[in-house]
């Protein structure tokens, strides 16, 4: 067999490999799934918080936190559902619920399925049932209004903060870092990865056009996983966004590097009034 021949034929088969690894891992990829027991919301300095545990209609089990507002309105006031990105659990971000929690809002957050404390597994279904059932629980709870629930997605939960958005009387919108779609960041991340073999969608730029709500859109300037580029197609995609630049910060340093002036953008657009 000539050798340029040969040389094809092996290329043609690591491609393969590769292509079939990629087929057969890329929920893997976008949901590592990492676990950790529930904290008790206390042992974090929130002594109002609560765990609670959150069925879906397919049975999942799903644990998560509510925090009541620290200072609420009366009767009811606004309510956040937060939803976080995909190499987060709750045991991971507690010191940031706490302290970016805007004063008068309610704040409910569950570890998707397989993450966590949760049961199930996580895919790209699962992780919007999980937070259809959410946003239902927040809508029913007595100190919350329904017609104030606003949604809060970070990099992965940008996607599933969106489509609830789209899906659900929603009365904002808040992403942090968005990525424009599952096949925009298989592009720049997998380039060898042919399109039809991706099954994930997690399209925020379509999703985003459903969306007639406001919305916050806060971005690193130096975001290397989902650049800022795709922050502002996503804003510029939607009806009504605001899109605050967070200076310096790559993908993981947003809460760090954004400090009082994102705590302030998100309580002002929550109403949660003054800070803690």
């Amino acid at each position: 067999m000539p050798l340029p021949l040969l040389i094809g034929l092996w290329a043609a088969a690591a491609y393969g490999v590769l292509a079939a690894g990629a087929w057969a891992l890329q929920e893997r990829i976008a949901f590592p799934a990492p676990r950790a027991p529930l904290p008790d919301p206390r042992a974090a300095g929130l002594d109002l918080g609560q765990r609670l545990e959150l069925v879906t209609p397919s049975g999942i089990r799903l644990a998560g936190w509510y925090l009541p507002a620290p200072a609420p309105e009366r009767p009811r006031g606004p309510g956040l559902l937060w939803c976080y990105g995909n190499g987060e659990t709750i045991a991971a971000i507690a010191s940031t619920l706490g302290h970016f929690q805007p004063r008068s809002a309610a704040l409910l957050v569950v570890d998707y399925p397989g993450y966590g404390a949760s049961g199930g597994r996580a895919t790209e279904a699962s992780l919007a049932e999980a937070a259809d059932t959410a946003y239902r629980a927040l809508a029913e709870r007595q100190d919350v209004d329904p017609r104030r629930i606003y949604v809060y997605g970070r990099s992965l939960g940008a996607a599933v903060a969106t489509r609830v958005a789209a899906t659900h009387p929603v009365a904002g919108l808040v992403l942090e870092s968005p990525f424009t779609s599952a096949w925009a960041m298989a592009r720049r991340h997998y380039a060898f990865f042919p399109r039809p073999l991706l099954r994930l969608s997690l399209d925020n730029l379509t999703a985003i056009r459903r969306v007639r709500c406001p919305v916050l859109v806060f971005h690193g300037t130096r975001d290397r996983v989902a650049p800022i580029a795709m922050g502002h197609a996503v804003a510029a995609a939607a009806a009504n966004a605001t899109f605050v630049e967070i200076e310096g910060a790559g993908h993981n340093e947003t809460y760090e590097l954004g400090g009082e002036r994102y705590r302030r953008r998100l309580a002002e657009f929550v109403g949660g009034g003054a800070l803690k």
